[in-house]
């Protein structure tokens, strides 16, 4: 048999997805109660667009400077930032790829409508270090190597937001989010990491779904592991790497440092659904600072097999796109961690007997916006999140205006906050009907 027909055993990273017939629109609430957190923060919101395109610039990171706070700006190039008072003197860094980091005073900010511009920067590495790579394969198996080298080689409690998001042709369907805590492990060690519950809402229009509903298997999960540096052998197993081609791009900047760029895609003929995409390196440190990629899904039989868990009988399932990405940030001493991943995966569901089908895409990210290396807390077991949760089982509704209190969320989309605003008010008239 050629190797280039070969259908390698895939343990590669996907969403498993529930698919299931409703018999019930009334489900009951495991909504956690919270206290209410005093207001020791001051809240900025803006913008960050770059200086060439003057588009938005999505996914750019915010962090506070000399400390572990960050956010992300979301796809309208949105953020939102909270800052304790005791930090109100401190400055903010706000870097992307391709563009030169800007620092910015807090107390030259607005609390609202703030524009940030960065510099774009055209970057060529020199010969001598691309030569030095040797080439695009070693280069990636390099980053992929000596994890205790290049990244956090210690354990870390990180607070994060995750968001999930079901939509049904171009309408939100199903809203989930929740700010979670995890206990992550040291890159070198092999033990996988634990997530417990913090925060968390939802909800969802069923009239949208019809009789349909559409549950993501993993939660928190399934942003987590697209950490492929902590979990390779979703991807970039030993057997699987093999089936891959690599080769060099122009190369970029991030944090004013030099950064390789890698393109991948998986060799023609081969059976099971591999990868493609974009691998983000940094030319000092050889770590892996960001990726882009994408499954796939040409073979739909194969693919929809990787994330479908269960479905009704009668409908047939199948994939249009799934997108990947995944950013690290560094430590003052130079190490990497998982920050950022966000994954957007398109389906067509269609019954039997039917002659046009329902487009579905669902939209998870997960960001992190704290971490401490030196935490004496452990893991809450009765909120411990478990690989295979439902998030929209565990969460509450949209009913509580301070619910995230200081934490720092992801600014949400305009049809997503409109979305909220419509729940929010349909919630207000069902408490109005009840009194």
């Amino acid at each position: 048999m050629k190797k280039g027909c070969l259908n390698p055993t895939n343990k590669s990273f996907t969403l498993s997805l529930i698919l299931l017939v409703f018999l019930s629109f009334n489900q009951k609430s495991n909504a956690l109660s919270f206290q209410d957190v005093a207001q020791s923060f001051d809240e900025y919101q803006g913008r960050v667009i770059g200086d060439d395109t003057k588009k938005v610039l999505i996914f750019a990171n915010i962090s506070v400077k000399n400390s572990n706070i960050s956010t992300i700006t979301n796809k309208e190039g949105q953020f939102t930032l909270k800052v304790p008072k005791s930090l109100s003197n401190s400055s903010i860094l706000i870097s992307y790829l391709g563009y030169k980091t800007q620092e910015v005073s807090l107390n030259s900010l607005r609390g609202k409508d703030n524009t940030i511009t960065l510099e774009a920067i055209a970057t060529e590495l020199s010969q001598i270090n691309i030569n030095a790579a040797t080439n695009a394969r070693s280069l990636v198996k390099s980053a992929l190597n000596n994890l205790g080298d290049k990244y956090v080689n210690e354990k870390m409690a990180m607070t994060a937001f995750y968001r999930e998001t079901i939509k049904k042709r171009n309408k939100n369907a199903s809203l989930a989010e929740a700010v979670v805590k995890i206990y992550k492990e040291p890159y070198s060690s092999s033990r996988s990491d634990a997530v417990e519950l913090i925060k968390s809402r939802k909800n969802t229009n069923y009239s949208r779904l019809d009789t349909l509903a559409v549950k993501l298997q993993g939660g928190p999960f399934s942003a987590l592991y697209s950490d492929i540096v902590k979990y390779q052998d979703y991807i970039f197993s030993d057997e699987l790497f093999e089936y891959y081609t690599f080769s060099f791009d122009a190369s970029t900047e991030l944090n004013n440092r030099s950064v390789f760029v890698v393109n991948f895609k998986q060799l023609p003929n081969i059976v099971t659904p591999l990868y493609s995409g974009k691998i983000y390196i940094d030319a000092e440190t050889l770590a892996l600072v960001s990726a882009d990629y994408s499954l796939n899904v040409e073979n739909k039989d194969e693919a929809v097999k990787l994330f479908l868990r269960k479905k009704p009988r009668l409908v047939k399932v199948e994939p249009e796109e799934a997108l990947y990405r995944v950013d690290y940030k560094s430590t003052s001493d130079g190490k990497w961690y998982y920050s950022y991943s966000n994954v957007q995966l398109a389906f067509r569901v269609k019954w039997r007997k039917k002659l046009f089908g329902s487009r579905y895409s669902l939209n998870i990210e997960m960001a992190i916006t704290d971490w401490t290396k030196n935490f004496t807390s452990t893991l809450n077991k009765d909120n411990r999140l478990r690989p295979s949760i439902i998030l929209s089982d565990k969460a509450s509704g949209f009913s509580d205006p301070e619910f995230w209190g200081e934490y720092n969320i992801i600014e949400p989309e305009k049809s997503i906050e409109s979305a909220i605003r419509k729940i929010s008010r349909q919630l207000e008239k069902i408490e109005k009907k009840k009194e």
